[in-house]
């Protein structure tokens, strides 16, 4: 799938079966929100995101309004992702709205402020996926791109 921001021209590309696997685990959660960490690459001078891979948190908390994921646990993850794949990076964050639209929320605008931030993060468009899930499967999604203390959607 090849989604457009039109504010930026940059794009997103990401296969149908990572896009299926990230809405299964958020599924399986249902009634509850869930996510994780989006891996992937860079490439045409910073216009195209290609999203590859997930990493799960192994510390979440997860509840049909509120999704809070810690970073507690995951730098061995990370470390073995990055071994594996030397030329891939972490490019955002997605989770699910149970039941609910794929519009951002204000603490989910202020966890992209924090993380583009982060001096240890160093990433300064960060992207969001807000997938909307139903118990029998999905109902909509958005994916985000963080400019400016702004979240600009794509298409």
């Amino acid at each position: 799938m090849k989604l457009i921001n039109k504010h930026k021209d940059v794009e997103i590309l990401i296969t149908d079966k990572l896009f299926k696997r990230l809405s299964t685990y958020g599924i399986n959660q249902f009634p509850n929100e869930f996510g994780g960490f989006l891996m992937g690459h860079y490439s045409n001078g910073f216009k195209t995101v290609t999203i590859t891979d997930t990493i799960l948190p192994k510390v979440y908390k997860g509840t049909p309004s509120v999704f809070h994921r810690s970073v507690k646990g995951i730098q061995k993850s990370f470390e073995e992702f990055y071994k594996k794949e030397p030329i891939q990076y972490y490019v955002g964050e997605w989770h699910t709205h149970p039941n609910a639209s794929t519009q951002y929320s204000h603490s989910d605008l202020q966890a992209m402020i924090s993380i583009a931030q982060c001096e240890t993060v160093r990433i300064t468009n960060p992207i969001l996926l807000i997938i909307s899930t139903s118990k029998s499967g999905i109902n909509s999604f958005r994916f985000y791109l963080y400019e400016n203390k702004k979240l600009l959607p794509f298409v």
